[in-house]
């Protein structure tokens, strides 16, 4: 979470103008893979790191991010933490990489986010960007098969309150202005350069659906060759006919048109097929288990 070394270090960008309403973020997939290592690896404790990207329209894109030192509550390595953010950024900025703030990412452990500092740190960034985001992310709901990400901004209405200071029942009727509006959750998309893509598909293996599609597209095409190649055969046995000539064979052994293709083995769907039932079977016997408690219940409840 942003501290004084991160006022401080904002102090370098640059005010931006009015934007249209931000409708999505869209995050390179790699920065995801970055936010979840670095989440991870030093969960259960907390951490904190920068989002670069750049803001295009109504579209926020986080194109990198970096880690922040351990904050420790001592001026003297707050300090360092300042110069360490700068001097990330230059490094960064040398090599031609994007280096524009748009926000920070943070660890949480069990949604507990939504903190005073939060808001202090939304409202130390909002001097300097317009338009930022916060990324959080909860490694202790990835266990679950969760991946907890999302990309939260205050709302303008909480805003106004808070440069206020003026929270008075009365203020926030006035605002209709409930809990549920202190934060905005913003839509993330999740994107992959052109590069990327072309190799992910480079290394995907062909599924079994994939094989059985090649396997019939080539039988389809081999039987179109093959007709072609009769007729021929047929047109110039024809020929030799009327000249008197002993007619070719209709089917040469040697010819690639008629060596049968191999099929693929049906292994791998036969044992995806089982498993598929077995779940399904399971499912079924849970539902069955739980339909025969609810019944149970409220004939009890009715007696």
């Amino acid at each position: 979470m942003a501290n004084t070394a991160t006022r401080s270090f904002l102090q370098v960008a640059v005010t931006e103008e009015a934007a249209p309403p931000l409708r999505v973020v869209q995050i390179e997939g790699l920065v995801i893979l970055k936010i979840i290592k670095h989440c991870k690896e030093l969960s259960p404790a907390l951490v904190t790191g920068q989002l670069l990207g750049l803001d295009v329209g109504s579209v926020l894109e986080v194109t990198n991010c970096f880690p922040f030192p351990i904050r420790e509550e001592d001026e003297e390595v707050e300090a360092e933490g300042a110069n360490y953010q700068l001097e990330m950024m230059r490094c960064l900025r040398e090599v031609n990489v994007d280096n524009n703030t748009v926000g920070w990412y943070q660890s949480t452990m069990f949604g507990s986010f939504q903190t005073g500092e939060l808001i202090e740190t939304f409202m130390n960034y909002q001097e300097n960007i317009r338009r930022c985001v916060c990324i959080i992310y909860d490694p202790s709901r990835a266990n679950q098969g969760v991946l907890a990400l999302k990309a939260l901004k205050l709302s303008d209405t909480f805003m106004e309150l808070y440069r206020t200071n003026n929270f008075k029942g009365e203020k926030l009727r006035e605002k209709n202005l409930s809990f549920v509006d202190i934060f905005e959750e913003i839509p993330i998309k999740v994107s992959n350069s052109a590069l990327i893509s072309a190799f992910m598909t480079e290394l995907e293996a062909d599924t079994p659906v994939t094989q059985f599609q090649f396997y019939y597209r080539n039988l389809s095409r081999q039987e179109a060759q093959k007709q072609a190649w009769l007729q021929k055969r047929r047109a110039e046995n024809a020929a030799r006919k009327n000249a008197g000539e002993e007619p070719l064979p209709e089917e040469d052994p040697t010819n690639p048109l008629f060596k049968p293709i191999p099929e693929p083995s049906r292994l791998d769907s036969f044992l995806i097929t089982n498993q598929i039932a077995n779940y399904c079977n399971q499912i079924n016997g849970v539902a069955g288990q739980s339909f025969s408690r609810l019944y149970l219940m409220k004939a009890l409840h009715e007696k």
